[in-house]
């Protein structure tokens, strides 16, 4: 092998300690100035139908929740002309929800109303409905009037049933079910019903605790219902009104139970009215077991758990379960 030559290797370190500033760099581009650009509704909607194909439901609520936040900084006209003229059911909806939003946020009660106004008067069922649902969780049911009510007795099952979705979820999500005028507002809808799968989807789910005098005689007539299936669940909701309605509650159920025909409006008036006596309710259910032999061992049952003298209405009815009727 040739040996390396003196003057190579003395080429090679002069180059390598030779100062950083001997090597020129090709200039760099110049970086773009930044511009402030405003979002603009038609790009946002326009992003929200591309997305609406997307396979990913959490980018799709993005997408929502997008629009929503940035309903505030919209111009409201603008908005509204968007919402009125779109007809395709999850744009819609959005769009509700964006205007919704606004009402949340402190802006214009207008916007929520035009939400109300298509609700109750699109000539498009899907479309009633679609609105709807943007005003689940939110403030609606004390910003709306006779809504709900108006909406139980619309002509589509749809609609009637994303009615009855909202008043139980707003109850119970966003008043925690303690809130007496939210609770008032689902007993009137539901007592404005023609449609006893809905009617009983809201009673059914309803905490009773907070509600008026008014609204606990509305579900003692409502034991009246043609329906079985409504007068089991106002017999359910009856089992939790307040303490100063309790002994008309317990009147009106045994009342009812006596000329009840149907077993399961029946099983819902013992739980009743177990729940609303507790150990109390013992010499009662008694006074009701020959009524209907065939319920005898349901009464039998609960008069057990009774007699245990638990104090949490949870606790007995884990017990109940627990019993072979």
């Amino acid at each position: 092998m040739p040996r390396p030559s003196p003057l190579s290797s003395l080429t090679l370190a002069l180059a390598l300690l030779a100062p950083a500033a001997a090597w020129t760099a090709p200039p760099a581009a110049e970086a773009p100035a930044l511009e402030r650009q405003t979002c603009s509704l038609d790009g946002l909607l326009t992003q929200i139908r591309q997305g609406m194909g997307s396979k990913s439901e959490a980018y799709k609520r993005y997408l929502g929740k997008l629009l929503r936040e940035s309903a505030v900084t919209l111009p409201l006209p603008e908005l509204q002309a968007a919402f009125e003229r779109e007809y395709d059911p999850a744009m819609v909806e959005h769009l509700a929800a964006a205007l919704v939003a606004r009402t949340e946020r402190g802006l214009e009660d207008e916007a929520m109303q035009s939400v109300v106004r298509r609700a109750l008067g699109d000539r498009d069922p899907t479309l009633r409905a679609a609105s709807v649902r943007a005003m689940r969780q939110t403030g609606a049911l004390e910003r709306t009037g006779d809504m709900y009510e108006r909406l139980m007795r619309d002509p589509s099952p749809e609609v009637r049933q994303e009615a009855a979705t909202n008043l139980v979820t707003d109850n119970l999500e966003v008043y925690g079910g303690r809130h007496g005028p939210a609770a008032d507002a689902a007993v009137a809808a539901a007592a404005a019903s023609n449609d006893p799968a809905a009617t009983s989807r809201i009673l059914g789910k309803l905490m009773t605790g907070e509600v008026s005098a008014d609204s606990a005689r509305t579900l003692e007539r409502m034991l009246g219902s043609d329906s079985a299936e409504v007068r089991a669940s106002a017999s359910t909701a009856l089992g939790g009104v307040p303490a100063a309605e309790m002994a008309s509650a317990r009147q009106s159920l045994s009342a009812q139970y006596r000329a009840e025909t149907n077993p399961q409006a029946r099983k819902a008036m013992i739980e009743s009215i177990a729940r609303l006596g507790f150990s109390s309710a013992i010499p009662e259910l008694k006074r009701l077991r020959d009524v209907d032999p065939r319920m005898a061992p349901e009464i039998d049952a609960w008069t057990r758990v009774l007699e245990m003298n638990l104090q949490e209405w949870p606790l007995i009815q884990a017990a109940r379960k627990r019993q072979n009727p």
